[in-house]
């Protein structure tokens, strides 16, 4: 797994910070691995497990999740009401009025929110109204050239790991290929 540490260290000086941290991208760029990396991150950190509430809304555990009111019982029924709650929301236009459900767990001093979805529908119309000046966007790409050559142990051959880049592509799961 590629860190891409430019992304980490930004989450990372966001954290607890009372913003909800938007991280958008196309689609397989890595933001939902961005998450599990730091995730890693906090538990190294010396937050508790329990602090941490993930949702991936592309796995059908999460189905019966499916408006605003739902994902925030959800949510609800999860928070630790004497320590700071890390909730991550991957895939988040998946849930009618979504919005609605973060914009309630914000405005809590002990949550601190995550969330990625799709580029055009998260940053559009109602969220960008309903969230305005309550989220900070984190554009996240796929990898640069230096990031893709970093998951090669044989460094030596520059030309090669190039050409694989631009033909190949520069998403990270095309590494595991």
């Amino acid at each position: 797994m590629i860190e891409r540490k430019e992304y980490l260290e930004n989450l990372i000086s966001f954290k607890d910070k009372q913003i909800i941290k938007v991280i958008t991208g196309i689609r397989r760029c890595g933001k939902s691995t961005l998450f599990e990396i730091y995730q890693d991150y906090l538990l190294q950190n010396n937050i508790d497990k329990t602090q941490i509430i993930s949702v991936n809304f592309e796995d059908a555990d999460y189905m019966d999740i499916q408006d605003s009111k739902q994902l925030y019982s959800f949510i609800s029924e999860k928070l630790l009401s004497d320590k700071m709650n890390y909730i991550f929301l991957d895939e988040i236009q998946q849930i009618s009025d979504f919005q609605k459900a973060v914009d309630s767990l914000f405005i809590k001093k002990n949550c601190d929110i995550y969330i990625t979805g799709s580029n055009a529908y998260l940053l559009s119309g109602e969220l960008a109204t309903l969230l305005s000046g309550r989220y900070i966007e984190i554009k996240m790409l796929p990898l640069s050239f230096s990031e893709y050559s970093s998951a090669f142990s044989d460094n030596n051959n520059p030309e090669r790991i190039y050409s694989d880049y631009i033909t190949k592509s520069s998403f990270p799961y095309t590494l595991e290929l």
